[in-house]
């Protein structure tokens, strides 16, 4: 049969299960929040509101956006624009001038208030604290885009940014933007005590990191005796290293193919002994194990059979319980994918190098309220990405009617999905920060 096409002037969102988000921002009271931060003011009466930038930015993201040109897509949904109460959404080359009104010091201040304001309403405690880098290739002349550690495009200029997660609530806690020569180690400290700042009220259960963050310095200001802080280092296989490896005579079977072990090292210039917890993975049994070989031509027998991982810890564990909390630190590499892959993390860049840190903090964000969207309303066993989340339960064809004084949205859903969407609806509504998320913290 042939099919013919006709148009219609009603207003219809493909997004109506945004509306839930819309309800969740409300009712955490976030943007009472944003309206008493030092945000950058329109230069006439005409322009923007500094908040109405910034959920239009949110909405723009959560409904896919990963380029500031795209989102030019929710500009036109009159039907979003109207249940999120924005008179007009802005144009992305408005959002861009926005962020190019922030500064370091602006950064700071900002930064640090919504931070501090956003986890005073999340109650836990004794949490794991996840630091890890990255790398944002560039392909512009942005500022602070310098050639140095690039995996992925040797060579290319690049973005080198440390960031924070809290793990189990798969949120952010800190990120600072940082030059692409910068090493992992770099400033280190420095982002460690901003990361208190902004959990204030908190304290830290475990710190975990890679081996990019292995060194005596953070080590010594990790056990300060004045708040020592427990963590887990991955350790940088130099050559004392694989030597001190290569002595242990003493291994313990943990699963097939998998033996564990420690010594006390001490590294060059060290002023002290550390305890070192060693995992070896037999390549032949676990052909896909972690780690690296030790390289060393006079144990050219381990060389061939083994990788080999180790820790260096100020915990007095069992080594098998420090190898599973180190290993559950992987899920922050998870989040760093996910916010590239769906929030545009290393897409949403500036000519400037602070409103680039800006937007992405904005960045940060939102996807701290989807995480908890996800936790208190979706509430489900599996951590679904965002991308998931689109497909499931924002993607849902819907426009806008009037009744009397009221606006009801009606949304296209099958009527066996009816019940479910009225269930999450109602979780948004009853939803209220602060509101207690220990149950949700666990270290597996």
């Amino acid at each position: 049969m042939e099919i013919k096409i006709a148009f219609t002037d009603k207003d219809i969102s493909p997004w109506g299960g945004m509306s839930l988000m819309k309800t969740l921002v409300a009712k955490s009271k976030i943007e009472e929040k944003l309206q008493e931060l030092n945000l950058p003011e329109p230069g006439s009466n005409r322009g923007y509101k500094p908040i109405d930038i910034i959920k239009s930015f949110w909405l723009s993201i959560w409904c896919g956006a990963n380029r500031f040109i795209h989102t030019e897509v929710t500009r036109q949904d009159k039907v979003m624009q109207e249940v999120y109460g924005l008179k007009a959404i802005p144009s992305h080359t408005t959002i861009k001038r926005f962020f190019n009104k922030f500064s370091l010091s602006r950064n700071n201040e900002v930064f640090t208030e919504l931070y501090q304001w956003y986890f005073k309403q999340l109650e836990f405690d004794n949490y794991a604290l996840d630091f890890d880098s990255s790398v944002f290739t560039r392909y512009g002349e942005q500022e602070g885009a310098k050639r140095g550690y690039n995996p992925n495009k040797p060579g290319r200029k690049s973005h080198h940014p440390l960031m924070a997660f809290v793990s189990g609530l798969n949120m952010v806690a800190n990120f600072w933007l940082r030059p692409g020569n910068t090493g992992a180690t770099s400033n280190f400290i420095n982002f460690l005590e901003d990361t208190l700042l902004k959990l204030k009220g908190k304290k830290i259960g475990l710190l975990r990191a890679d081996s990019g963050f292995y060194g005596e310095n953070i080590f010594k200001h990790l056990e300060n005796i004045e708040r020592p802080i427990n963590y887990i280092i991955a350790a940088r296989l130099y050559r004392p290293v694989k030597i001190a490896i290569s002595r242990v005579k003493k291994w313990i079977p943990i699963a097939p193919g998998i033996d564990i072990s420690e010594v006390e090292y001490r590294g060059y210039q060290w002023k002290k002994s550390r305890r070192m917890v060693i995992v070896r993975q037999s390549i032949k049994v676990r052909p896909n194990a972690t780690g690296k070989k030790l390289r060393l031509f006079e144990f050219e027998d381990l060389y061939e059979n083994y990788r080999y991982s180790s820790f260096v810890t100020n915990l007095d564990l069992p080594c098998q319980e420090i190898w599973k909390l180190y290993r559950s630190r992987a899920d922050a590499e998870n989040r760093i994918k996910e916010l590239k892959y769906d929030f545009g993390l290393d897409s949403f860049n500036l000519t400037d190098f602070y409103a680039t840190e800006a937007a992405l903090n904005f960045v940060m964000i939102a996807y701290n309220l989807m995480s908890l969207f996800s936790l208190t309303i979706v509430n489900s066993p599996v951590a679904h990405r965002l991308s998931t989340l689109r497909f499931k339960m924002f993607a849902i064809g819907s426009y806008m009617i009037k009744n009397g004084n009221d606006r009801i949205l009606k949304l296209s859903l099958a009527m066996k999905r009816r019940e479910w969407f009225t269930g999450l609806w109602d979780k948004t509504k009853v939803f209220q920060l602060p509101i207690n998320l220990q149950y949700k913290m666990s270290i597996e």
